[in-house]
């Protein structure tokens, strides 16, 4: 008769061996999984978020144009009014002397007149109320002390002023701070993104963005531009090749807005820091680009984020983004907001 041996089971420390080394597994594959290296992002997609990426930087840095105007506005009205309280005080000064040696004369000569001493009282602002009713006041004595009150109403109205000018300063420079950062952040993640391409691809995404616009163009035979349009046209087009740099207003690199206000500078005429405030100067030509004439601000995007100067035959003359330079590019290259006749 065959004997039926059962077969032999695995000791429970080889158990615990085998489920420990399972467990390891596992886990190490989970670990591998967790930290494996993303894959890197090829270049196109790299192109669409440096694409996006450089816009948000060019409107931040429209708002820090805007704010670093208004911050230099305010520094200025500021000093103005401080200037305004020291020379007020002093005059306040003065004519406070003036009414105090009227009052140590009397008293050397005998006595101060009750007018003196109700205009040197501790409430001088009822003081001609006062000295009317009692007929205790001339004329000379009255007209120096409105002058003194004047005087003081005048220098606690310029000391408020100050004080509001100064507050909003203040404000400013913080919204001034918060966009400079904000642009710093945006090309630093731009650059982190260009960073994992090869030099080759980096190079292409940077060239495509920099070409945009702006290939095989033939800048001959363009309308002739007189008066103040004209000199900013050939101001402008005097500056190809130069480079963009947020913020910058020339002579040697220049922002989009920077550029125009550069431009017209030359031909005498001031304009407005900022792309958008840009947008709303001289007269609405609208959006067709065919009723545009040398010297027209386009101004760009539905937020006019970007502006560049017409120089006829259907091209502008721009500072385009960072990492390009100021050049010519077609018309409608991009989304025109409005068109602007200087």
């Amino acid at each position: 008769m065959a004997s039926h041996r059962r077969p032999k089971q695995p000791s429970r420390a080889r158990v615990s061996v085998l489920t420990a080394a399972a467990a390891t597994a596992v886990a190490l594959s989970a670990q591998t999984g967790a930290h494996a290296a993303p894959a890197k992002p090829s270049k196109d997609e790299v192109k669409v978020q440096v694409d996006a990426l450089f816009n948000e930087q060019e409107q931040a840095a429209e708002r820090f144009n805007g704010a670093k105007e208004r911050t230099d506005q305010l520094r200025k009205q500021a000093d103005q009014l401080q200037d305004q309280v020291a020379r007020g005080q002093e005059q306040m000064t003065a004519l406070q002397g003036g009414l105090a040696a009227v009052a140590a004369q009397e008293y050397r000569d005998g006595g101060v007149d009750p007018s003196v001493a109700l205009m040197l009282s501790s409430d001088p602002e009822n003081y001609l109320t006062k000295a009317s009713s009692v007929d205790q006041v001339n004329q000379t004595q009255a007209q120096s002390l409105k002058t003194l009150q004047d005087q003081q109403r005048r220098l606690d109205q310029q000391k408020i002023e100050a004080a509001e000018t100064l507050a909003e300063l203040d404000r400013n420079t913080k919204v001034l701070n918060d966009a400079k950062a904000e642009v710093q952040k945006k090309l630093a993640e731009a650059q982190k993104l260009l960073n994992q391409l090869s030099a080759a691809d980096r190079n292409a995404v940077l060239g495509d963005r920099a070409s945009r616009g702006g290939e095989r163009i033939d800048v001959g035979n363009l309308p002739p531009a007189s008066g103040y349009a004209g000199a900013a046209v050939s101001a402008a087009m005097g500056k190809q090749g130069k480079p963009y740099v947020w913020g910058a207003t020339g002579p040697n690199s220049f922002d989009c807005s920077g550029l125009v206000v550069w431009a017209y500078a030359q031909a005498g005429v001031s304009l407005p820091r900022t792309s958008q405030d840009q947008a709303s100067v001289g007269t609405n030509i609208g959006k067709d680009w065919a009723n545009a004439q040398p010297g027209d601000l386009v101004i760009y995007h539905p937020d006019a984020h970007h502006v560049a100067i017409y120089i006829g035959n259907g091209l502008v003359v721009h500072a385009p983004h960072t990492g390009d330079v100021v050049k010519v590019m077609k018309v409608d290259a991009m989304p025109i907001k409005t068109i602007r006749r200087v």
